[in-house]
């Protein structure tokens, strides 16, 4: 069935609806609908095992995040979809993101999702390891034959380097995709939302996840780590956090090479994957000579 027939025979509905596709979406559909009660924002997709998306762990994260405050309500759930209360909020930029009054503004939000939201959890919940996942998108690409293939290798191999160097983590309960479209700001206050990837991490994943998909400046970053960790920062925690920034880029690189090769939605994977491949490279030559 296609997504706009599951959006619109819900049995969630009052009435007769018509869903509006909602652009910016690269691995689910989306769309607002109104019905006799009101405006609700609907998200339709099925589980993505290559992507480790499973919609029970993103349903799950998504009523933990609204009972933190930190998203939308969830007022039905359906398999493949999940119908939110609708907000009237902008959708964030990389440029509205870099400055650091907007950054103060998103500290508290991941703060409170590593912190709190393990408190509101119910069921199994999965863990996300960037570099067990890396792995995994290595064996997808080889049976995929992708156009990549040559590079596998080299990406393993700086995996696994990047691996030694973060070294010991702690562990809390990470967003881990904060691309900029994930941030809403309705004129009051900031929302985080889209939990498709959510899970137990480290803390140093999304606050350098953070910082590589929206190219904050490096005196940014050092600021926000020493906030978030409330201590001075030491170079050991700044080793492992830029060796974190590459494996974030190239978990985003990967990801989008398997997208290339699985992926229906309308959308240019194979220009997405040339930005991180070189922002990838960009960081990666920061760290080996740093």
């Amino acid at each position: 069935m296609a997504a706009i027939d599951v959006a619109r025979n819900l049995p969630f509905w009052r009435g007769k609806v018509e869903p509006k596709p909602v652009k910016g979406g690269i691995t689910n559909a989306n769309f607002m609908v109104e019905d006799a009660t009101g405006r609700y924002f609907v998200r339709v997709g099925a589980d993505i095992p290559i992507h480790g998306v499973m919609r029970f762990n993103e349903m799950a994260a998504s009523r933990a995040a609204a009972a933190c405050g930190l998203s939308p309500e969830v007022v039905h759930q359906a398999p493949g979809a999940l119908v939110f209360r609708y907000i009237e909020a902008k959708t964030l930029s990389a440029e509205d993101i870099r400055p650091r009054a907007m950054l103060e503004r998103i500290l508290p939000l991941l703060r409170t999702c590593h912190r709190e939201m393990p408190k509101e959890m119910r069921g199994p919940v999965l863990i996300f390891w960037v570099f067990h996942v890396v792995r995994d998108y290595a064996h997808t690409l080889k049976e995929g034959k992708s156009q990549h293939l040559a590079d596998i290798p080299a990406l393993l191999a700086m995996a696994a380097e990047l691996e030694k160097a973060v070294g010991p983590v702690d562990i809390v309960f990470g967003h881990n995709d904060l691309l900029p479209s994930n941030f809403m700001d309705d004129g009051k206050r900031l929302w985080l939302i889209d939990w498709d990837y959510a899970g137990f991490n480290s803390p140093l994943f999304d606050l350098s996840n953070l910082a590589s998909n929206n190219e904050v400046s490096e005196a940014d970053e050092r600021w926000l780590l020493e906030s978030y960790f409330e201590k001075p920062l030491t170079s050991q925690l700044w080793r492992s956090y830029r060796a974190m920034k590459c494996a974030s880029l190239l978990r985003e690189t990967m990801w989008s090479m398997v997208q290339e090769i699985h992926s229906e939605l309308d959308f240019d994977y194979p220009a997405y994957t040339a930005d991180y491949r070189g922002r990838l490279e960009r960081m990666y030559a920061e760290f080996k000579g740093s």
